[in-house]
């Protein structure tokens, strides 16, 4: 096995002990700083939870000292489980629980943090002899993500070591991330971005800028850290370019990025027009892939012929098994559509303590051996063989007899130059079977009427997909911990408000 992501940093701050690792409220953090604090956050661990074989619980805000907090975790070779800090206490409770963590350690204060981490002292000062990380195997998990919990209680994604070492193997191959580079992350550290933006940059020695979470919503911050920081790698949701859209409006493009990475969901058509002027220089690449497998395909975009909405998400990644099956799950051959199976070398064996065998199991069709993971995506694969995704099974939904995805309503909502962010929920009705509901954020109020988004909606669809309502705000629309729209919010609110007569 090739270095593992503790290792690799490690060695990193030996060689390098000067150079920037992270940089944090315009200050950086070097190599020999973190890897001091990562030295003590190590000890920490062990002093807390002194079994290894029992999983240590993280609760933490994004900070070098988080980070820190992480890498001692790894270099103690300890599995961890990293949830959302904005979960309620109740759930949090109930996932540290289920992943039998005998401890939850942080770097704040909270209810359910048994050790406050303090990771101070003089950087210049030597941490103590350091042991080197502690060796082990591929199939060791490591980190314990979660999912978004957009059915219920988040379920538990651990990681192997191994996974995570082929994945930072990949992203630096694809990727420059090493001495020289400057990564932006805006993603929360719970989220499985952070596998290229922070780990896999730390682990081929670039450099990481860290965008606060708290300034998260605020255009100016966000332009100037990629501008005063020279970033050259930008990764994230459609939110983070939308607000970065807005921030460059009147004070010019972003030209030291050389690549651009959609993540996390579709990339709206107005958002891509949008960036042409923002990020003129830069490579664009369409990113694939859930927490379940890690990124699994990729899409470099044509910059010289239109770029339109939605992108596809191109080809499988290196060592990337796949099939689309068809509604009696039988494999869809050529061009067609289906639902979307993978199975990749960056991937979980299963959620833990939980059912897997509809999510996690071998395909009669596919390659013997391996676990193929059941996307829940509906996709097609084009002539040329690039797939492009439709919208997720938990989103389509019967109107009067067609088959609707509130996904692609959402898309088209979001093509309107006034509209910023959709919401579209299906919710009963007795005549139709489902009603279309729009909860729309605008750009100002009175900036588009109903009626207009009715017509443009029936310029692009079919009848039954036009939502029968509309609800307009200019408040940014309920978040969830990685910055979607949390449509869970919405669809209670709705519930909440007497349907129209």
């Amino acid at each position: 096995m090739s270095r593992t992501l503790a290792e690799a940093f490690a060695a990193h701050a030996a060689e390098r002990p000067g150079a920037p690792a992270l940089v944090w409220e315009d200050r950086p953090v070097s190599y020999g700083e973190l890897y001091a604090m990562a030295v003590r956050a190590r000890a920490r661990v062990e002093t807390a939870v002194p079994d290894p074989a029992h999983p240590v619980g993280l609760l933490v805000r994004k900070s070098p000292r988080a980070v820190a907090l992480v890498l001692g975790c790894l270099m103690a070779g300890r599995a961890f489980l990293l949830p959302s800090r904005e979960l309620p206490e109740e759930p949090l409770r109930s996932l540290y629980e289920q992943a039998g963590c005998r401890a939850v350690l942080g770097t704040e204060p909270h209810p359910l943090v048994d050790h406050l981490v303090d990771l101070t002292g003089d950087p210049a000062a030597p941490a103590g002899p350091a042991e080197p990380p502690a060796p082990v195997a591929e199939d060791t998990v490591g980190f314990m993500l979660t999912t978004s919990g957009s059915t219920g209680l988040p379920k538990i994604v651990p990681v192997p070591t191994g996974a995570v070492t082929r994945f930072t193997a990949w992203a630096g191959e694809s990727f420059p991330l090493g001495p020289g580079a400057r990564v932006l992350n805006y993603a929360p550290l719970n989220f499985d971005l952070c596998l290229l933006d922070i780990w896999s940059t730390l682990a081929h020695g670039g450099t990481v800028v860290l965008a606060d979470p708290d300034r998260g919503a605020s255009p100016s911050y966000l332009r100037d850290l990629v501008a005063d920081h020279a970033v050259t790698l930008v990764q994230g949701v459609p939110l983070l370019f939308q607000l970065l859209i807005e921030a460059t409006a009147d004070s010019g493009p972003l030209t030291t990025p050389e690549h651009i990475v959609f993540a996390g969901e579709s990339t709206p058509g107005r958002v891509l027009e949008g960036l042409a002027e923002v990020f003129p220089d830069a490579r664009w690449y369409n990113n694939y892939g859930c927490t379940e497998t890690n990124n699994s395909f990729l899409h470099l975009i044509d910059r010289g012929s239109p770029v339109r909405a939605p992108l596809p998400i191109g080809r499988p990644l290196p060592g990337v098994d796949w099939l689309i099956t068809d509604e009696d799950g039988k494999p869809v051959t050529g061009q067609g559509r289906g639902e979307l199976f993978v199975s990749t070398p960056f991937q979980t064996a299963g959620y833990l303590n939980a059912p897997n065998a509809e999510r996690f199991a071998p395909h009669p069709d596919g390659v013997p051996g391996r676990v193929y993971y059941r996307t829940g995506d509906v996709v097609t694969r084009h002539e040329d063989g690039t797939v492009s995704v439709l919208g997720r099974t938990d989103f389509m939904v019967k109107v009067r007899g067609f088959q609707i995805s509130t996904q692609a309503v959402e898309q088209v909502l979001l093509d309107h130059p006034e509209v910023v962010e959709a919401a579209v929920i299906a919710l009963p009705d007795p005549v139709a079977g489902k009603r279309l509901h729009a909860v729309l954020r605008v750009t100002a109020p009175g900036a588009v009427s109903t009626l207009a988004l009715r017509s443009h909606c029936a310029r692009h669809t079919v009848r039954a997909a036009v939502p029968t309502a509309f609800d307009l705000t200019t408040d940014p629309l309920p978040k969830t911990s990685t910055g979607k729209v949390d449509r869970n919010l919405v669809r209670r609110a709705l519930e909440t408000t007497p349907p129209p007569t």
